[in-house]
């Protein structure tokens, strides 16, 4: 089994399974009967707790309005936006019909929902995870994967970036029980992680942790182990120090390393390179995500030295990148295909529920598009400001099945006016979905409410997107070369797999041997984290990068 951790957003390792509170998205259940039908004829007024409340009759549904914000726990005083709590009296029955309502109201596929009668569950989390579909895709996974909620109070700080204690590097889980196998897969710039120490950065690419503080995270397996692990693995706040052992790749011996942690936030851009060749400069830029708002200046800032450089073709590595602002991606569509082939062209539309009617079902809004941002929105680059551009027709794309939802749509977006995308690495992770997370009574809800399509109106690669040379049936094949990470170069090295690979492809059009698929690394489903008993698992990345992000600036 294998998953990918980020040190210092909630990845824990722990002795026992999971409880339910700490991945509702991975709960199934269910059957899939269609029942919706007809608006209620006379609708049912939500009363305090204590009475008898809303009774369910199969198939009718009562405004979610009627049930919004009446909780069994009140919250009062002010949100970490300074905003007051809208909680009024009320009980867990009606938080539960509010779910149904809801639900039968904004989710994709509410047809596919079996109607559940709210009063025979006692926790609003639970009944949440069965409120989706249970249909599966070509490959056989989940249609609906993505399905959750999480503490209201977590999702504001994220949503506001806030800065998190951690190293400044990222981690894979070849293994998550014991013999364990952590090893980093980045690190970012002017981080403890990067810090150099007697010639040497504290951590690198493909560096494999060995110890923390005198606790074997290979082998270790009691209470009071997996305490001392956590606690180093993922430090709670600022300013702990922590000692680790750990073996970079190749290396026949060991080191000993110390790291302090501090409050950081993910940049957006980890690191850009210039590749010279004798048909031509190549660019490189690795961008992790689209989120935080810094990231739009960031994006931006990389592309304006593409184009100084006067690269004639852009390698664009997504293979980390979860998602996060989709106003983002579309701006670095534009910066990647320029004006001519963009202008009048839309990024990407929503799609609804049937019942919609072409009406966002969320906002009630009507033009339900994201056009090719060619200027700043108001994130970090001033609103009306013009973006660089490099007018290509083809762009290489890095990807592996992390590379999902906002960054997918750089992809569909892109292929939507006619820019050739040449794939390298693995299936992306198939999320042409998306989701307005909403507030009730203290947890935040996350179910599909919508799907993206391109230009073209293509939006159907639930399976993914995959290169041309793979043998699976499945998926929306694309030109390019199977690749596998690897973690025994440095990211942006032309001596790295998939940077190869994309070179090669380039020079002579042809691609290394795939490798095979059973080898292949990925993250750790929602389901396996739950069932495995070395992590203590809330979220491997932070929600609002692995997401299409709507909002805009303020």
């Amino acid at each position: 089994m294998t998953g990918h951790a980020s040190w210092g957003h909630d990845w824990r390792l722990a002795v026992s399974a999971f409880s339910a509170l700490l991945f509702i998205a991975a709960c199934g259940g269910g059957g899939n009967n269609a029942t919706p039908p007809a608006a209620p004829t006379t609708p049912v007024t939500p009363t305090p707790s204590g009475n008898s409340g809303p009774t369910w009759t199969a198939g009718v549904y009562q405004d979610a309005s009627l049930f919004k914000n009446r909780c069994e726990t009140v919250r009062t005083g002010l949100d970490f936006e300074g905003n007051p709590f809208p909680d009024r009296t009320g009980s867990t029955l009606e938080e539960n019909f509010w779910l149904r309502s809801w639900t039968h109201e904004t989710y994709l596929w509410n047809d596919e929902v079996q109607d559940r009668n709210p009063a025979n569950y006692s926790d609003p989390i639970a009944y949440f995870d069965l409120l989706r579909t249970t249909e599966t895709t070509a490959s056989g996974k989940e249609k609906d994967d993505f399905h959750f909620s999480q503490p209201t109070d977590e999702f504001l700080r994220e949503r506001n970036s806030a800065p998190v204690a951690e190293y400044g590097a990222r981690l894979i889980a070849y293994s998550t029980s014991p013999p364990r196998d952590f090893r980093v897969i980045y690190t970012e710039a002017g981080t403890p992680a990067s810090d150099i120490v007697m010639g040497t950065p504290n951590l690198i690419r493909g560096t494999r942790i060995l110890e923390v503080d005198g606790v074997d995270l290979v082998n270790a397996n009691s209470s009071a182990a997996i305490d001392t692990l956590n606690d180093g693995l993922f430090p709670l706040t600022a300013g702990e120090l922590h000692t680790f052992v750990v073996q970079d790749p190749g290396a026949a011996t060991t080191r000993t390393i110390m790291m302090i942690s501090e409050d950081l936030s993910t940049p957006a851009v980890n690191r850009t390179a210039v590749i010279n060749t004798p048909t031509g400069d190549v660019g490189y830029v690795l961008v992790n995500t689209f989120s935080p708002f810094a990231s739009e200046q960031d994006i931006a800032d990389a592309i304006t030295d593409m184009k100084a450089a006067g690269v004639t073709d852009l390698v664009l590595d997504l293979r980390y990148n979860g998602g996060g602002l989709l106003a983002i991606s579309a701006q670095l569509g534009y910066m990647v295909a320029g004006p001519s082939r963009t202008s009048g062209n839309i990024f990407e539309r929503l799609r609804f529920n049937d019942d919609a009617g072409g009406v966002n079902p969320v906002t009630g809004e009507t033009d339900n598009t994201t056009p090719f941002y060619s200027t700043g929105i108001g994130f970090s680059v001033p609103s009306g400001d013009p973006l660089p551009n490099l007018n290509l027709n083809r762009v290489y794309i890095l990807a592996t099945d992390w590379t999902c939802s906002a960054s997918e749509a750089v992809i569909n977006g892109l292929r939507g006016v006619d820019v050739e995308v040449v794939l390298i690495g693995r299936a992306t992770c198939g999320k042409p979905y998306g989701f307005y997370p909403e507030d009730n009574c203290g947890e935040t809800y996350y179910t599909v409410q919508f799907q993206g399509v391109n230009q073209k109106g293509f939006g159907d690669y639930a399976d993914g997107f995959i290169p041309m040379n793979s043998s699976a049936t499945f998926g929306v094949k694309l030109p390019g070369c199977v690749v596998d990470d690897d973690l025994d170069h440095e990211l942006g090295d032309e001596a790295e797999d998939m940077l190869a690979a994309a070179l090669q492809y380039r020079e002579f059009g042809t691609c290394p041997a795939p490798p095979p698929f059973a080898v292949a690394a990925k993250p750790l489903t929602k389901e396996d984290a739950r069932e495995q008993s070395g992590l203590d698992l809330k979220r491997g990345m932070r929600v609002m990068e692995n997401n299409r992000d709507m909002r805009m600036p303020e």
